[in-house]
């Protein structure tokens, strides 16, 4: 695998995966379409951005970012922004932009960011999470986008997509209640009527590396002049949505951005995003932590590593998702798991990509949520009477992460996940279920610290 940067000031388009044909856009519109985002991180600038600047169909970028730094400092760079793309064996070197930049604590930045919206044909969020969709009273992400959408019906502007990028099942309801509670109460048919919220399924791994070391031994060009930070994102951009026009009631809408593929129920595809892609990414750091590495790409020096984690997500992640969705789509079958399994395990390991464990293992409290990556995967499996021991092991490892403790001979987590489930609407015998699992985990992690680290898979095998 080489290791050489590939710069394509001009084109930045490279060897792609192939997506939704370009003839699917709008080929009948007078006017190009107009894309505004919230949030200016890897994600937004790497994908959204990145795929409509090379659509031709958007005459406009605009998004809005709650750091005021960070919107100087892409002014000061006239709008436009470095980013990395890093492909099977080279780092393409682009550039993104102009793009307009507006500051949410601006007075008058806010009431141009509602003109944009009120144009706006397409609208992305790529915020930290769902819970940041209500954080700031009137200058809160809803807020915000409502004053835009309530701007959009009194002036009769364009219909709109708004894509909900952030990594929930169900984002999108989540971010159309807070949006529709924001508005008056006779304003919210009219939005409806215009606007469709779709959820998006992103496998597509990314990252901002501010270390300086490493963006100057790969090489990578940092997001403006001051380098201070480097977009990294991958190559992949297959990226799953909700069908836009599900049941007609927003109006003439089409999706601008030739590589999504609309699904009409998104859901099982969301469940092999949460509880195969991103469990077994989590999986990989808890197990890279616990061997000291450094960086994910090193793993697979690991004798058994690899192993461990293909076995984890095709006799655990992947049956559970197999049995659960079978007649859905070819993905939920067993060749087609096995296709999807191994090209992910193939892209995490990717060293241009230069994942660290750090980044891909933090917030464990989350990672442990009654809903998320280990617990989720650990009560999808239970249900379809498949044992989770691997996801179990990293639920363990995780666990010990934040409290040293349950490393000690007869110690559970029960404590430890009651408070971090405190607020699940949980069964009782869904929750002991749950911890009886991690506490065979932890059970498996001491056995296998006392045998001084052997190659995981055989102590599973």
């Amino acid at each position: 695998m080489g290791s050489g940067i590939w710069n394509l000031e001009s084109d930045g388009r490279g060897s792609r995966p192939a997506g939704r044909p370009a003839s699917l856009l709008p080929s009948d519109s007078s006017s190009p379409r107009s894309y505004v985002g919230f949030g200016f991180g890897a994600i937004q600038v790497g994908l959204f951005l990145y795929e409509a600047q090379h659509s031709g169909a958007f005459g406009r970028l605009a998004v809005a970012e709650v750091m005021a730094e960070r919107v100087a400092q892409v002014r000061r760079a006239g709008g436009c922004v470095g980013l990395n793309i890093a492909h099977a064996d080279c780092v393409e070197r682009t550039r993104v932009g102009p793009v307009e930049i507006l500051d949410t604590a601006s007075d008058d930045d806010v009431r141009r960011l509602a003109d944009l919206l009120a144009e706006a044909t397409d609208i992305g969020t790529a915020v930290p999470g769902v819970s940041c969709y209500a954080d700031g009273g009137q200058r809160s992400l809803a807020a915000l986008l409502a004053a835009g959408l309530a701007r959009k019906t009194e002036r009769g502007g364009p219909p709109a997509v708004v894509y909900a990028a952030e990594n929930h099942n169900h984002a999108a309801e989540i971010l159309e209640a807070h949006v529709l509670a924001a508005l008056e109460p006779r304003r919210r048919d009219a939005v409806r009527r215009r606007v469709r919220f779709v959820n998006t399924v992103i496998g597509k791994m990314s990252g901002v590396v501010t270390d300086p070391q490493t963006i100057g031994r790969q090489g990578l060009v940092p997001m403006t002049g001051e380098g201070d930070a480097a977009l990294l994102v991958e190559a992949f951009n297959r990226i799953l949505i909700s069908r836009v026009d599900a049941d007609g009631a927003a109006g003439p809408l089409r999706c601008g951005f030739p590589p999504f593929e609309e699904k009409a129920d998104l859901l099982p595809f969301e469940e092999a995003k949460l509880y195969g892609h991103n469990a077994t990414h989590a999986l990989a750091a808890a197990v890279g932590a616990l061997l000291g590495l450094e960086r994910i790409c090193q793993l697979p020096e690991v004798p058994g590593a690899m192993t461990f984690l293909r076995d984890a997500f095709l006799r655990e992640s992947g049956a559970s998702l197999v049995r659960k969705h079978r007649s859905v789509d070819p993905l939920f079958t067993a060749r087609g798991y096995r296709r999807y399994a191994d090209d992910l395990l193939e892209r995490m390991v990717n060293p241009l990509l230069g994942d660290t464990v750090a980044r891909v293992g933090r917030s464990p409290e989350r990672k442990l949520g009654w809903d998320d990556r280990f617990i989720g995967t650990i009560r999808l499996a239970t249900a379809q009477r498949i044992q989770p021991r691997r996801y179990a092991f990293g639920a363990a490892a995780t666990a010990a992460q934040l409290d040293a403790a349950l490393l000690a001979d007869g110690a559970s987590a029960a404590d430890l996940l009651a408070h971090l489930w405190s607020a699940a609407d949980a069964p009782p015998d869904e929750r002991a279920a749950a911890v009886a699992h991690v506490d065979r985990g932890l059970s498996r992690l001491r056995a296998w610290l006392r045998a001084g680290r052997p190659p995981l898979e055989e102590c599973f095998r």
